[in-house]
């Protein structure tokens, strides 16, 4: 497992901590949903309620597997073991990839614009200069857009331990 691995986890972890208190818990996970359904108001009622139910899940897996105490909390060390664990975490990640990807495609055509992209990456709380070098790294193509199909695997990849050197890595800051 290469350190580009445990620098996306970490990466993650501070973002899924949307109140900053150093744990991650429900309260959490319902920010975040909110933040990516406003952006996504124009999506199908469908994508948007799968994207809801992707997080639920998420959080779901995340405290029945690590919150061995009971008390709603989830630390850096012990979120980082689990995420980076394909075998306990990537059916949950895939769905995640997907509910997402396909929020970006509110016209069913396939193919996400980069500033749709930008804003849910954004609500995220993603860097913007590393958005957009992560979209470039994506092969946008002539109209700026990606497919669905690209980004989904560009997220599940990026909670793969055993890659490195993918397009996820640019979200990662320099500074990180």
């Amino acid at each position: 497992m290469g350190h580009e691995a445990f620098q996306r986890a970490a990466l993650v972890f501070t973002l899924f901590d949307t109140n900053g208190n150093g744990v991650i818990d429900e309260a959490d996970f319902d920010l975040m949903t909110e933040r990516l359904l406003l952006v996504a108001e124009d999506s199908p009622a469908a994508d948007r309620q799968a994207l809801a139910d992707s997080l639920s899940g998420y959080w779901k897996v995340l405290s029945e597997t690590l919150d061995t105490n009971g008390d709603g909390l989830i630390n850096p060390q012990d979120f980082r073991g689990f995420v980076l664990n394909t075998e306990l975490f990537g059916a949950t990640a895939a769905v995640f990839a997907e509910a997402l990807a396909v929020l970006g495609d509110p016209d069913g055509d396939g193919l996400i614009e980069r500033p749709r992209f930008l804003d849910l990456m954004t609500a995220i709380g993603f860097e913007t200069p590393n958005i957009h070098s992560l979209f470039d790294a994506f092969g946008p193509d002539a109209e700026d857009r990606i497919t669905v199909r690209v980004w989904a695997d560009g997220i599940r990849d990026y909670y793969s331990p055993e890659k490195s050197g993918i397009p996820g890595d640019h979200l990662v800051p320099d500074s990180f």
